[in-house]
């Protein structure tokens, strides 16, 4: 199994989608218990959701599911969010904080894992931000997420259905990260700029516009596009038709700016 999947486009814009994949390999697949194998923490049917929303549009996606190993964690083992519940850069619980393994990897596996799957997505979206870079002189990483609306172990109350990241207004330009919580805030979802997500590893990592690479995180929740936030995962045709060209204006908007523009 190849571990990243790239289609290249034409425009400033490149969507990272970590956390689609549900592949893994058999060994793996046998070490988790009954409540692992549900693979119940996955992003449901993320590239169908932004699939077409923006034509010339480059996609790099990971075929891997997160708990081998987790796309958007610090390859060091550091905490994104210190202080709060979470999981790691290899999950030893799902969202729900319970256990996932009938027998944990170790050490040794997890780093062998992170060359074998975490190196190449990441070295796959690098090469496809400085391909667009030296194109336009700017790259716009939209890293797309999506996550249960409810999850007490993780936060408290309804996620909003539009939760946008940009650790504190780091990782983009000022510009773009008011275009995006505008179109938000003015939609028919309810959103949030930088609450209790404000954007993963990914985001933070390559979030550097006085470089020109500006990254901003989308974590949907997925009572917006799914039937319902439980097995099977059904997408909703009824619900995307109402979130998908929304997806689309704003993808188009930041496709269209320019540094110039502020």
């Amino acid at each position: 199994m190849t571990p990243v999947e790239v289609i290249q486009g034409d425009g400033p814009v490149v969507l990272g989608q970590p956390h689609g994949g549900t592949w893994l390999p058999g060994d793996v697949l046998a070490r988790l218990n009954d409540r692992g194998r549900a693979l119940a923490d996955t992003d449901w049917h993320i590239g169908r959701l932004y699939d077409g929303v923006l034509p010339g549009v480059t996609i790099v996606r990971a075929t891997f599911h997160r708990y081998l190993i987790d796309a958007n964690r610090n390859p060091s083992g550091a905490s994104l969010y210190p202080g709060q519940n979470t999981t790691g850069l290899v999950p030893v619980t799902d969202f729900d904080g319970r256990p996932i393994w009938a027998e944990e990897p170790l050490g040794e596996e997890i780093e062998a894992r992170r060359k074998a799957f975490h190196a190449p997505y990441h070295a796959a979206l690098a090469a496809e931000l400085d391909r667009v870079k030296a194109r336009y002189g700017y790259a716009i990483l939209w890293d797309c997420h999506s996550i249960r609306s409810h999850i007490p172990h993780l936060f408290s109350g309804t996620l909003p259905a539009l939760n946008v990241g940009t650790n504190g207004g780091t990782t983009c330009a000022a510009a773009l990260e008011r275009r995006v919580a505008e179109a938000c805030r003015t939609s028919d979802y309810t959103s949030v700029l930088n609450g209790r997500f404000k954007g993963g590893w990914t985001t933070r990592h390559y979030g550097r516009p006085a470089e020109g690479l500006h990254a901003i995180q989308m974590e949907t929740a997925q009572s917006a596009y799914l039937e319902t936030e439980a097995p099977p995962w059904t997408y909703s045709e009824a619900k995307t038709t109402k979130l998908r060209p929304l997806f689309a204006r704003i993808l188009t908007d930041l496709a269209a700016w320019r540094p110039s523009d502020g």
